[in-house]
């Protein structure tokens, strides 16, 4: 299957915006159970969860999965998804959307090939940009995915609105961009990761012509992307997950909560959850820059 073929014109900024927040979505709705045992694992032997005879233990992501499924039903694996959708539509519009362009105003003019400071630069941009407007949905997303997790069951939101609503009213607006710096780091690394090396690989077996410029292609670039996401962003991925769900006081900031870690768990604790997040962002990656080539090709023709 190769999907359809690169048009002549080439998509707009705003054609490249909506395909990418859209492609987010279906990755979202392929792979969210994933990203759920990922949270689970990752915040699992936090200290403030007592370990207890009759306490939750999730074992490999399979064991997670069925663990959750058995104890909190099938629903339990899509807990937070409508903070996930929301999340992507406003976060991967931006840090994917809108990296083509930025990268092109960061490229010097007569410039004949874009180098790879400007993709890396590009990346951390639209990274940041995404983080700094979608990061209340990330922080509800987060809670949600975790809430069975947790020992103290007095958290719980009736709905994503509600969540808002009570982050706000117990926390302060502060606390709905809880975490934005480590998010902001984690994303720098994910889009250098992710996007520059999809860009990377995309041209290289386009400029080398082992590849045409259709679906196989698309999905050997995007899962070499994902591979390389995870190994350098895991890190501040589970920091982040941890401090996002953290109990206000919990810790004084970022750093106070990857210190603790590290005296608990040790740097093995760093890579909590490695294997769903790279099977998520894996599965994620492929699903979503396969979508988002072939939604913008279909817009083009469409117009």
């Amino acid at each position: 299957m190769v999907g359809l073929k690169p048009p002549e014109v080439p998509p707009t900024a705003a054609m490249k915006f909506v395909s990418a927040g859209m492609a987010g979505c279906i990755a979202d709705l392929c792979t969210f159970p994933l990203d759920t045992a990922k949270v689970r694992l990752q915040i699992q032997g936090e200290v403030r969860i007592p370990r207890t005879i009759s306490s939750v233990e999730y074992r490999g992501v399979l064991g997670t999965l069925s663990t959750m499924v058995r104890t909190e039903g099938a629903r339990s694996l899509y807990r937070g998804l409508a903070a996930g959708l929301q999340r992507q539509m406003s976060f991967a519009s931006i840090r994917i959307g809108l990296y083509d362009s930025v990268k092109q105003l960061y490229t010097p003019k007569g410039a004949e090939n874009t180098g790879m400071s400007t993709r890396l630069l590009a990346g951390c941009t639209t990274g940041a940009v995404a983080v700094a407007c979608a990061q209340p949905t990330d922080v509800v997303k987060v809670r949600f995915q975790a809430s069975r997790a947790l020992s103290d069951s007095a958290r719980q939101y009736s709905s994503t609105v509600d969540a808002y609503r009570t982050i706000a009213r117990e926390e302060g607006i502060r606390g709905l961009w809880r975490g934005t710096l480590p998010n902001i780091a984690r994303n720098a690394i994910i889009n250098c990761g992710e996007l520059v090396t999809y860009d990377l690989l995309k041209d290289a077996l386009l400029r080398t012509q082992l590849m045409a410029d259709n679906i196989p292609c698309h999905f050997v670039a995007a899962f070499g992307a994902g591979f390389c996401a995870t190994v350098v962003a895991s890190p501040v991925d589970v920091v982040k997950t941890r401090y996002m769900n953290a109990s206000p006081g919990q810790y004084r900031n970022a750093l106070s909560c990857l210190l603790a870690l590290l005296m608990q768990d040790g740097p093995a604790g760093l890579y909590k959850g490695f294997v769903p997040s790279f099977l998520r962002l894996g599965s994620w990656n492929v699903v979503m820059f396969v979508s988002y080539e072939q939604l913008q090709r279909a817009m083009v023709l469409a117009r």
